[in-house]
């Protein structure tokens, strides 16, 4: 029963009813003052051009969220919360679904209110027929002479009052939701976006992943290692390494924050494969023994190609030195042709990585796909390798 009677404690029930009256006054009133039924075929016809002006929507999108859901903003940010858009008509689709809106709204309204009327007269009428006066006639009329037994009929009409009154509320609700609702093209374009988002992140998740994981598997590799020295010009050296990796792992973090807090802002200050010396130096500063070959035109790879390039050689030297430590590695980066190949050999460690695992070769195999071409990670004989080829046209 408390279920039943719950959605008569919400004001959005009765800010439904208020919705629909609001559709009907106008006319109502012409009638009124007329006399003339034919007010209301007028009344139908003069939505037609009405709901071909394109803010029409805007306003019948505010209206319904506000009355009919009791959330006027876009709580969602994609443009329909709730269901309902308040854009502008944009095609001829989006001007009919409002007409068609319009007309309903304006049907439902008129059958509601007469509806909502009667129930209300024969409600008195009843509770008059009960006090023994003569009833107003109508439908309590066709219950005979007035007695008292009469009252027993009121709970009955105001439970079809309550059905009325909650029926034509989510009854309006579900056609605001169908006919105002975002089209196919809006749905797509929302849909278009959201994914554009979830991209943006994952670039920026693998951007700090790569980023601040080398500089930090660089920091616990040097202060190990001058621990265990125990040599002040080691340790100072150790010192500066960290340092350098440091700075270098801060500015990555300061341009990813930029790209968050200015969305429009270009990646061109991204480092590329013309700045690899910095991150063999890094690699070598760890004690890795990196045997370096960058052959080929690398300036004139394209800026995307590039920095993803870049990107991909220090997760794997990051990955050389987090599971095989200081250890020598060979690292072939060459431009032939329209591809760009990158390898890096090292030592098998005795724990090797597992290829399908791991977010640092998931993030390798992922940029090497974005691009259109094509990255693996395994034992190569007692060599653990990272081949990646990009085309760079």
């Amino acid at each position: 029963m408390a279920g039943l009677l719950r959605p008569f404690g919400r004001a959005v029930t009765y800010t439904r009813l208020l919705h629909l009256f609001v559709a009907v006054v106008w006319p109502a009133v012409l009638q009124f003052v007329t006399d003339a039924w034919w007010i209301w075929a007028v009344a139908a016809a003069a939505l037609v051009p009405a709901g071909l002006v394109p803010a029409m929507r805007t306003v019948e999108g505010l209206q319904a969220r506000l009355l009919l859901t009791g959330h006027p903003s876009d709580r969602d940010g994609d443009g329909g919360g709730d269901g309902i858009v308040v854009a502008p008509s944009s095609t001829w689709e989006d001007r009919g679904r409002l007409v068609l809106w319009l007309e309903a709204r304006l049907l439902l309204g008129c059958a509601t209110s007469l509806l909502v009327a009667q129930l209300l007269y024969a409600v008195v009428d009843l509770v008059v027929a009960a006090a023994g006066d003569r009833p107003g006639g109508g439908a309590v009329g066709l219950l005979g002479p007035p007695q008292a037994w009469h009252i027993a009929f009121v709970p009955v009409l105001l439970a079809a009052l309550a059905t009325a009154v909650r029926g034509s509320g989510t009854l309006v609700t579900a056609l605001a939701v169908r006919l105002l609702g975002p089209s196919p093209a809006e749905r797509l374009a929302a849909l278009e976006e959201r994914t554009e988002q979830l991209l943006e992140r994952t670039r920026i998740a693998r951007e700090l992943h790569d980023s601040i994981g080398h500089a930090l598997t660089v920091a616990v590799l040097q202060a190990g290692a001058a621990r265990a020295a125990d040599d002040p010009a080691f340790t100072r050296r150790a010192l500066d390494a960290i340092e350098e990796t440091g700075r270098a792992a801060l500015e990555d973090l300061e341009r990813v924050l930029g790209v968050l807090r200015e969305s429009g802002k270009p990646a061109g200050s991204r480092p590329t494969l013309t700045d690899a010396d910095r991150l063999l130096e890094s690699a070598r500063a760890s004690g890795a023994e990196v045997d370096a070959d960058l052959t080929g035109p690398l300036e004139g790879v394209p800026g995307p190609v590039s920095r993803e390039g870049y990107r991909i050689l220090q997760e794997s030297l990051t990955n050389v030195l987090r599971h095989a430590g200081p250890v020598p590695a060979r690292v072939r980066v060459s431009v032939e042709g329209a591809t760009l190949r990158l390898d890096v050999r090292n030592p098998l460690p005795a724990d090797p990585p597992d290829p399908a695992r791991g977010s640092g070769l998931r993030g390798i195999r992922e940029r090497a796909a974005l691009l259109g071409g094509r990255a693996s990670a395994g034992p190569v004989g007692d060599d653990w390798q990272v081949h990646v080829e990009l085309p760079v046209r």
